[in-house]
């Protein structure tokens, strides 16, 4: 079960992994041992998107971390697509691959402890086959912020 969030965007630790419905999405996440702001900047990092998305094989953009705005392009499956960020802030971005809005991103503070979050890949429930995909992903984007 996801830890309950409540406004502020704050939430409750109780698991390392999970998914559960948000609305029309499916919320994938993991416990991460890293401050939310530096585990947020890793996210955001579009050179670091190969380190841990299985899917991610390269990137290239004018922006290192994205902002709403943010273009570019990603080479997934052997080919190259546009992406575009449609919204951007400290915590969260989502995005339109190939102008078709694709997965949401956030790091969820959790209230008491600054030392740990959870990062949350948002899937739309169309897409839930990439669930496993997410989970292996977040997986690695882990054990890559908290090896820092």
């Amino acid at each position: 079960m996801f830890g309950n969030r409540d406004a502020t965007g704050e939430c409750d630790g109780d698991g390392r992994g999970s998914v559960v419905r948000e609305g029309a999405t499916l919320a994938v996440g993991r416990d991460v041992d890293a401050p939310p702001e530096a585990t947020a900047i890793a996210l955001r990092d579009t050179r670091r998107w190969p380190d841990w998305s299985p899917s991610v094989r390269d990137v290239e953009s004018a922006d290192r971390y994205v902002e709403t705005g943010t273009t570019g392009r990603v080479r997934v499956a052997g080919a190259w697509v546009p992406f575009r960020v449609t919204a951007a802030t400290r915590l969260r971005w989502d995005w339109e691959v190939a102008r078709v809005p694709a997965t949401g991103h956030r790091v969820d503070r959790y209230a008491g402890d600054p030392d740990r979050c959870r990062a949350v890949i948002e899937v739309p429930l169309i897409a839930a086959p990439y669930v496993p995909v997410c989970r292996r992903a977040l997986d690695r984007f882990a054990a890559l912020v908290e090896g820092e």
